[in-house]
């Protein structure tokens, strides 16, 4: 007998809460297979079983918050020849044929229902036809109650605490928040309340980025083994050349302290089922343009899957937000704190512009500089962001560092 107990947490992060349980009491697993899902402010964290067997007793229950290395079950080692995955039998057909059993991961089954999808309309790729995390995630998403007049809606459920009502046909669904939301909600409203956050806005010509790219592109992909040359990495090099002329905007506030990095970790914001998450390109001065397509490519992935960290999401003096990809035209981007700037990246779209006294169209970007005017002024805000805007129209600027 073993006991199961929580991942040890990092000093920044104080608790967790149990999200949910993948196995029941007296039910077989196999080595490595997902028992529990715990989640904190930050990721949420899969503990896994140490062996084949089976919980003999579930300590924590959902919804439960635990600290570093609580005890969560008990745990017996042992084989059996019960199969691991869970299965879940899809009603008969209309013809009478038997229909065989449907399987899908614990993390896949979870995902699917947060997403009100039904498993038999997925298409699994996994061994044997398991359907994966990513057969979830690439699913188009499906409203939870297809038919109000025929589908009976329960009240409750103990997993997610949900309820259900209907008020003159019309349904309406009602869910906690979980605790990452929750913790993205407070965080957001205290950085409006604590920084005295400004933003300043400018456009920029991708012209010659999107030229270079052209040119390029191909052979950028052969020297790397298949990376696509995008426009993060430009962004990313030209906002490292641009902190390091303007320090200020990469320091961060700590009481009545300004602490200035000597380096430039850059925040990339990124979506996931569970909301925004914002992994860190460590050092990233010294890292290339396929260096750094590559990892923005794996953060992408993970954060999908559910798969990031904590380590990589923790830090950062910086922070880039690509809301273009949305389709976003401008907008104003909220501080990370403790950071003191973010920049915001909107959709490229081909306008009028003047050029030595003619109209011409080109592809334009507007970019939005929030920043913290308790430590930074107005002026460094903009000379800031001219500075990006140079280095984006002019990318020799980069490898001369002028």
């Amino acid at each position: 007998m073993m006991e199961i107990k929580a991942p040890d947490f990092p000093e920044s992060i104080a608790d967790g809460e149990v999200a949910q349980w993948h196995v029941t009491e007296h039910e077989f697993v196999l080595r490595d297979q997902v028992l529990v899902d715990i989640e904190t402010d930050k990721v949420v964290l899969e503990v896994v079983a140490p062996s084949d067997g089976k919980v003999t007793r579930i300590i924590k229950t959902t919804g439960d918050t635990i600290l570093s290395a609580d005890v969560l079950a008990d745990f017996e080692s042992g084989s059996n020849d019960q199969p691991a995955v869970e299965t879940m039998v899809v009603k008969p057909v209309s013809s009478g044929v038997a229909a065989q059993p449907l399987r899908a991961s614990p993390s896949a089954r979870k995902l699917a229902s947060e997403r009100g999808l039904e498993l038999s309309d997925i298409t699994g790729t996994g061994k044997g036809g398991m359907i994966t995390r990513g057969d979830v995630v690439k699913a188009n998403p499906q409203t939870v109650v297809k038919e109000t007049q025929s589908v009976a809606l329960p009240t409750e459920t103990s997993s997610a605490e949900e309820a259900n009502s209907t008020k003159g046909g019309r349904i309406e669904r009602r869910v906690p928040m979980t605790r990452l939301r929750a913790s993205i909600a407070r965080r957001l409203v205290e950085a409006q309340q604590t920084a005295a956050i400004l933003t300043t806005f400018n456009e920029v010509d991708m012209q010659a980025i999107m030229d270079l790219r052209s040119k390029y592109k191909e052979a950028f992909a052969e020297a790397h083994n298949g990376t696509r040359l995008g426009f993060m990495s430009f962004f990313v090099r030209a906002c490292v050349e641009a902190l390091k002329r303007f320090p200020g905007v990469n320091a961060s506030i700590d009481g009545n302290d300004i602490v200035y990095h000597g380096y430039q970790d850059i925040g990339v914001a990124v979506g996931s089922p569970r909301g925004l998450v914002v992994p860190v390109l460590r050092d990233a001065d010294s890292l290339g343009l396929a260096e750094i397509e590559e990892r923005i490519k794996a953060f992408g992935e993970k954060a999908q899957n559910g798969k990031l960290s904590i380590d990589e999401i923790t830090g950062g003096t910086f922070t880039l937000s690509n809301g273009g990809i949305f389709g976003s035209l401008l907008s104003t981007p909220i501080l990370n704190p403790p950071q003191t700037g973010i920049l915001g990246m909107h959709k490229i779209q081909a306008r009028p512009v003047a050029d030595n006294g003619q109209v011409v169209i080109r592809p334009m970007m507007y970019l939005a500089l929030s920043y913290d005017h308790r430590l930074i002024d107005g002026s460094e805000a903009v000379r800031f962001l001219v500075t990006i805007k140079a280095f984006l129209e002019d990318p020799a600027r980069i490898l001369l560092d002028i």
